[in-house]
């Protein structure tokens, strides 16, 4: 079970990129209400994608394996501070060309 953790916060973390990315390409459109909805559920996604990998940690403090984690902890803290980062900057710039749009 604890090893679909990390594909599940792989899955997650893309779909965390992903839903702003189909929020900017709708721009275009005349009306694009799910907008909001998409935003939540990329910053949902993100979140628990991070909560995964926190799971994965106590996992393997759990079973005693500190050669696996000192191995894997620096890629993991980079990663979840990118997908974390990534998520805010993309979802703001959503946010911005949407509120903009909105205005007008």
């Amino acid at each position: 079970m604890f090893g679909w953790l990390n594909f599940a916060s792989l899955m997650l973390g893309l779909i965390a990129w992903i839903l702003p990315i189909v929020n900017l390409a709708q721009e275009k459109k005349k009306e694009n209400k799910n907008w909001v909805v998409l935003s939540i559920i990329s910053i949902s996604a993100c979140s628990i994608s991070l909560c995964f990998q926190i799971f994965n940690t106590y996992h393997i403090v759990t079973v005693e394996d500190w050669s696996a984690l000192m191995d894997t902890m620096y890629t993991v803290a980079f990663a979840s501070a990118t997908l974390l980062i990534v998520t805010i900057i993309l979802n703001a710039i959503t946010l911005n060309v949407y509120r903009d749009k909105k205005v007008k």
